[in-house]
């Protein structure tokens, strides 16, 4: 019964995919998508950093080191290559590594350089580099960075919900697994009730919320209704 409350039918999510696919080539591509009928597996770290929060390319970072005022709140862009500089210490690799792992590195070469007990802190201020897409019928469709763990009501929430013409039991997710497009489709209402657990987004994920053709039908009638109103009170 959960399954049957969870899930559409492959071919519903087929259709789907085929109008996602049509409207937005620049989002998904021409890639085949392998459809889900249970819960996406997680990407695999060879697709993304999973979990604790890896630094990426062009990722901000805001560095400070106690006491040390010409180190203190240093915005810092990681280049292309993953990489910045910093002063005394010149270049440092931050690509793959967590901002504690980075503090700890800039902390032990600055005390190399004879800097006496220096209090690094790392603290990411933008991502650009692990984010999830999310578009459809959302308030604010775009590019939302994934800091700490993201579960699909979050993922929404963080595009300011839904919009009025939304349809709750077409939400698909979209996946790359170990190099295989995946997709899977979700009912938020059932969700929201408790039906079955929130499932967790990970970086590179894109979400798109259906949208629904009554609802929009109702809207229009209601954005319409006032104009008749009008006209039928002219004639009088």
């Amino acid at each position: 019964m959960v399954n049957l409350m969870k899930w559409l039918t492959l071919g519903a999510l087929a259709v789907c995919l085929s109008a996602c696919a049509d409207g937005r080539q620049g989002i998904l591509g021409a890639t085949a998508v392998r459809l889900s009928s249970g819960d996406l597996p997680p990407p695999s770290t060879a697709d993304v950093a999973v979990r604790q929060y890896q630094v990426g390319p062009l990722d901000q970072l805001d560095v400070d080191v106690y006491g040390i005022e010409a180190l203190s709140k240093r915005e810092i862009v990681v280049d292309a290559a993953g990489r910045f500089s910093f002063p005394l210490i010149g270049d440092v690799a931050a690509a793959g590594k967590t901002p504690s792992q980075i503090q700890n590195e800039i902390a032990a070469r600055l005390r190399e350089k004879h800097v006496r007990d220096p209090q690094v802190s790392v603290n990411v201020r933008e991502t650009r580099s692990q984010v999830v897409t999310i578009d459809g019928e959302v308030k604010e469709p775009g590019i939302y960075p994934v800091l700490g763990r993201m579960t699909l009501m979050r993922a929404v929430a963080s595009a300011k919900g839904v919009s009025e013409v939304a349809r709750l039991d077409d939400v698909v997710v979209f996946r790359t697994v170990r190099g295989q497009r995946m997709a899977a489709l979700y009912n938020l209402r059932a969700i929201r009730n408790g039906m079955y657990a929130d499932p967790e987004i990970f970086p590179n994920d894109i979400v798109m919320v259906g949208d629904s053709p009554a609802r929009r039908i109702f809207k229009d009638v209601i954005q319409v209704a006032p104009v008749l109103s009008y006209v039928v009170v002219a004639l009088l």
